[in-house]
């Protein structure tokens, strides 16, 4: 087994134990937590349930609403979690009117003020520039939580970034900061970047326990099409759909890559034996989950 493999397991494992993915409960073990790498943290529901339930999470990057997808969820009554920028924020505020006056149906959480990737040790994702420091993570996490205190008058739980990737310091640094870093475990439209038809069959296969990612920020991409779609193929199987703050979730960090310390050359790094663990590089990832 390979050592990342290893490492993956006895997370898994301590994370069974408990059932449920609480605010004081670390995505990353102590074993992996201090290493240099690029996770991209994978979220089930932790309760199997009959009928299924799954969540569903769109993400609001930039640009505008999407009234194919809110128009549905808000008529067939579908709950959802929507993480949101502040920049989002700032340029809609019809659709927060919307959100607002649907409390039921709607949990905003935090995206950040300016949609950028929560990763210190490289200097972009998917072509979008990194934090590169802890005072920006601090400052994009902070920016994005007042923005929607102060429009929906409450304090996000779950936090996600651009990407949905992660350098393992800022993992550690979003949790002191007393969220819960919000993974997926299904991408139904990859960055509102697939074709309609392909959108609605890969959400249409949702499990149970899945965690859906996809965005609601682009209207003039033909992805959304396809999410309202695959979302009321979803209901019309009889398939429930939860809030992320009502459930409890297992999570594991899915590591993507080991990078090298920001100070230390890749001579260095590869000198050291822990430099046997051969993954992917990131920068090489080629489905992305964002949509700017």
């Amino acid at each position: 087994m390979s050592v990342i493999k290893s490492l993956l397991l006895s997370l898994s494992l301590s994370i069974g134990a408990t059932a449920a993915f609480a605010a004081d409960e670390a995505l990353l073990s102590p074993k992996i937590s201090q290493r240099h790498l690029i996770v991209e943290p994978q979220l089930n529901l932790a309760d199997k349930s009959n009928p299924i339930q799954v969540a569903l999470t769109l993400d609001a990057c930039s640009g505008d609403i999407d009234h194919r997808i809110l128009d549905v969820l808000v008529r067939e009554k579908i709950p959802a979690t929507l993480f949101v920028t502040a920049r989002w924020l700032r340029r809609n505020q019809a659709a927060i009117e919307v959100l607002k006056a649907h409390p039921d149906l709607f949990a905003i959480e935090n995206h950040g003020a300016e949609h950028v990737p929560a990763i210190t040790v490289l200097k972009t994702m998917y072509g979008i520039p990194t934090a590169g420091t802890p005072a920006a993570i601090e400052a994009e996490v902070k920016g994005g939580a007042d923005k929607i205190t102060e429009i929906f008058g409450k304090q996000p739980q779950w936090y996600r970034d651009a990407t949905a990737r992660y350098s393992t310091d800022a993992v550690r640094q979003i949790e002191g900061m007393g969220y819960k870093v919000a993974g997926y475990s299904l991408n139904g439209d990859r960055g509102a970047s697939l074709p309609a038809a392909t959108v609605a069959k890969r959400i249409s296969y949702a499990k149970d326990g899945d965690v859906i990612i996809s965005h609601i920020n682009q209207p003039k991409r033909v992805s959304g099409a396809g999410v309202a779609e695959g979302i009321l193929a979803l209901k019309k199987k009889g398939v429930q759909f939860r809030l992320l703050r009502d459930m409890p979730a297992r999570a594991a960090p899915n590591v993507v890559s080991e990078t090298a310390p920001p100070n230390e050359s890749v001579s260095q790094k590869e000198n050291k034996s822990h430099s046997k663990i051969k993954t992917k590089p990131a920068s090489a990832e080629p489905v992305p989950v964002s949509a700017q």
